[in-house]
């Protein structure tokens, strides 16, 4: 094998950027086929396959790591890099719904009764739910960061316990913010209230499904023994994206949930 005369990595060919891109839009087509035509049949099987495609690239991407040694100090130094300028973007993404929520709630038209929340919307108990997933995600960061330092004080035992207890709290976490969409007294389609609270609550579950899966594969991996003390830079970035939906999610509580109110 010829040695590169410099320390990046060049990516092979792989045929998961392209495929994953298919997957995910058959996974968006069929949201919207749910929302319109009450038929989640496209859904689940862009969901299906975005899973199994995602789980053959993370195969690669840990044996580029782990046994080729593509993934040199300066290559794990630029994905750090890029992995920041990703969260960046995100918060810039979630600005956004927060504007569409202040555009509409400083200055309520009269189409909405001049009031906010609108007329005959219901809102959520902040004390109730809500503050329930707070605690759960705050204790999760807690947790993460709790696995982050057991593994680089080299404590396998402690470091997988924790991370198990972050992948749990994320699971209950999801299902109660199922279990709230399924009672809510509104709807996507109540004004703007309903989309901006669907829209900014829902892609932030939506993150959280995603953080656990890629905590799942920080588990998977620890479990190989893939990960060392110092070279572990895999779980600092799904450590950094778990903190990031801990702040969004704080942010959301504070302005939808209970200054929304």
């Amino acid at each position: 094998m010829m040695k590169n005369s410099h320390p990046f990595h060049i990516v092979n060919m792989s045929p998961w950027p392209i495929i994953v891109s298919m997957s995910t839009m058959f996974m968006m087509t069929g949201m919207i086929q749910l929302i319109y035509l009450k038929s989640n049949m496209l859904m689940k099987i862009g969901i299906f396959l975005t899973i199994l495609i995602v789980y053959q690239w993370w195969r690669d991407i840990s044996r580029e790591a782990t046994f080729l040694g593509d993934h040199t100090n300066f290559v794990k130094k630029n994905m750090k890099i890029g992995m920041i300028l990703f969260i960046s973007s995100e918060v810039l993404f979630f600005l956004s719904f927060f504007w569409a929520f202040f555009h509409s709630s400083l200055a309520p038209s009269i189409e909405l009764g001049m009031n906010w929340p609108p007329m005959n919307i219901n809102t959520f108990n902040p004390l109730q739910i809500p503050l329930l997933n707070t605690i759960i995600l705050l204790s999760s960061g807690f947790t993460v960061t709790w696995c982050h330092h057991s593994m680089m004080n080299n404590n396998y035992k402690e470091a997988m316990k924790s991370l198990k207890m972050t992948i749990m709290l994320g699971l209950l976490f999801t299902l109660l913010q199922m279990w709230e969409y399924i009672e809510a007294s509104f709807s996507f389609s109540d004004c703007c209230y309903g989309s901006t609270f669907f829209m900014a609550t829902g892609f932030h579950g939506i993150h959280v499904i995603v953080g656990t899966l890629f905590l799942m594969v920080c588990m998977m991996r620890m479990d190989m023994f893939h990960f060392s003390f110092n070279s572990h830079t895999g779980f600092e970035m799904a450590a950094w994206y778990w903190h990031f939906v801990d702040v969004v999610w704080l942010f959301l509580y504070t302005v939808i949930y209970w200054w929304g109110n």
